[in-house]
C-alpha cells in the first residue's frame, strides 16, 4: 500500500504537469498534434483529480505509516506543482485583460510611430497598438455599434478581429493556452477552444465552427490617422506598464527570445510574410521583397491582388486588381492603366470605383505555413 500511495502522488504530479504542458509553449509540446488529448485532460480535470485524490487517501489509510510526516512530505512536491501550474503558469493568469480606455485622436497619448491594428465598422474607426495587444492577446470593444474582439498572438505575429458572437449569442472568451504556437480562447458557454489565427473551433462541442472575421488593417498610427482622422485610439492601462515595456521592441522585430524573435532572412521560421486568404486559396508573400519593391502584383487562386507598402516600412494594404490590371505606385499614388487611387485605394478620378480592399496579415512564416500551407 505504501508503494500505491507514492504511485498515486506521482500520478497527481504528472497530471498537473500534463494538464498545462500540452497547451503552453514547453519543450516539444507545440510540435505535436495533441489538442484532443489536451482538451480531454482539461475537460475532465476535476474528475481525474478527485479519482487520484481518493486513491491517495485510500492507500494512505491502508498503508498505516508509522509517522504522518513522511506522507505529508511526499505531498509537498504535488502541492508546489499544483500551485505553480494552476495559479502561476496558466495563460489567463499570465496575460490579463485591460481596463480599456479609448481616446479621440486629439487626446491620444500613444506615439504616432506605433503599429496598430485598425478597424472600421459603420463609418466608425478604432485603433489598437500592437505593443499592448501583444501582452493582453485580446481586447473587447464596441465599434460602430458592433461588438468586436481584437486579438493578437505575438508568437505567431498574428492580428485578427472577430465578431464575438456564436449562433447570434454574444460570448465571453478567455485565453486558455496555445496550440502549434498559436493562442487559443475558450468560450464561456460551450467551453469550446478557438484558434486565434483563423477563428476556428478546434476542440469541444462547436469544433469546426468559425468565428466571423471583420476587416482590419495593420499600419503605423500616423498612417491610420491620415485616412481615419476621427479614429479612437486604445490607451495604455497603467497597471501593465512593465508588461508593455517588455513588448516595446516587438513590433519592429527587435525583440529577443526564441518565441518572439525575428529572422532577417526570407522564408525562415521567424521571417515575416504577408499572408492573404481568398476563399479556399491562400498564399504568402515575402516581406523583404515587399520592402524592396514597395508594391507586389500577384494572384491568390484566380484572384489578382496587389500589396502596397508605405514609406514607413510598417504600413501595408492589399487590394483586388480590377480587370487584371497591374498596379504601380509613384509617391503615395497608385495607378492602373488609366485610373488613379490614393495609397488607401480610394479612387481619385470622379465617378470611378475605389479598389476593393482585402484582408492581409503580417505573420511569421512558420505560423502561416502551419495553418494555410506553404504556397508562395
Amino acid at each position: 500500500m505504501k508503494a500505491l500511495f507514492y504511485l498515486a502522488v506521482f500520478l497527481m504530479i504528472a497530471f498537473e504537469i500534463a494538464n498545462v504542458y500540452f497547451i503552453m509553449p514547453m519543450p516539444g509540446s507545440q510540435q505535436i498534434d495533441s489538442i484532443g488529448l489536451a482538451y480531454f485532460l482539461y475537460s475532465w480535470r476535476w474528475y481525474i483529480r478527485i479519482g487520484l485524490g481518493i486513491l491517495t487517501l485510500y492507500s494512505f489509510w491502508r498503508a498505516r505509516f508509522k509517522s504522518v510526516w513522511i506522507p505529508l512530505l511526499a505531498l509537498l512536491p504535488w502541492a508546489f506543482v499544483a500551485y505553480q501550474f494552476n495559479y502561476k503558469m496558466t495563460a489567463e493568469k499570465m496575460f490579463i485583460q485591460p481596463e480599456l480606455v479609448m481616446n479621440s485622436s486629439q487626446n491620444n497619448k500613444v506615439s504616432l510611430n506605433r503599429v496598430v491594428i485598425g478597424v472600421t465598422v459603420n463609418g466608425e474607426a478604432s485603433a489598437y497598438p500592437i505593443q499592448y495587444l501583444a501582452y493582453h492577446h485580446q481586447v473587447r470593444d464596441v465599434v460602430g455599434g458592433q461588438f468586436v474582439m481584437v486579438t493578437y498572438c505575438n508568437v505567431c505575429r498574428t492580428g485578427r478581429v472577430f465578431n464575438p458572437k456564436i449562433e447570434d449569442k454574444l460570448e465571453e472568451f478567455r485565453l486558455v493556452g496555445m496550440d502549434h504556437f498559436n493562442a487559443m480562447f475558450e468560450d464561456s458557454r460551450t467551453h469550446s477552444w478557438w484558434r486565434q489565427e483563423n477563428g476556428q473551433a478546434v476542440a469541444g462541442p462547436l469544433k469546426g465552427k468559425i468565428l466571423p472575421e471583420l476587416p482590419s488593417s495593420q499600419m503605423s498610427l500616423r498612417q491610420w490617422l491620415k485616412f481615419h482622422p476621427n479614429s479612437k485610439v486604445m490607451q495604455p492601462d497603467s497597471a501593465y506598464t512593465k508588461e508593455y515595456a517588455e513588448q516595446k521592441n516587438y513590433e519592429n522585430g527587435n525583440k529577443k527570445g526564441k518565441l518572439t524573435r525575428t529572422d532577417s532572412l526570407s522564408w525562415k521560421d521567424k521571417s515575416w510574410v504577408v499572408g492573404i486568404q481568398v476563399g479556399q486559396y491562400s498564399k504568402a508573400f515575402d516581406w523583404n521583397e515587399l520592402k524592396e519593391k514597395r508594391i507586389l502584383n500577384g494572384t491568390v487562386g484566380s484572384t489578382p491582388i496587389a500589396i502596397v507598402l508605405a514609406k514607413d516600412n510598417k504600413s501595408f494594404v492589399a487590394f483586388e486588381r480590377p480587370n487584371l490590371e497591374k498596379i504601380s505606385m509613384k509617391g503615395d499614388t497608385l495607378y492602373s492603366q488609366i485610373f488613379r487611387y490614393n495609397w488607401y485605394g480610394v479612387a481619385l478620378d470622379p465617378g470611378m470605383t475605389s479598389l476593393k480592399k482585402i484582408n492581409a496579415y503580417q505573420e511569421f512564416w512558420h505560423s502561416w505555413r502551419t495553418f494555410h500551407g506553404d504556397a508562395r
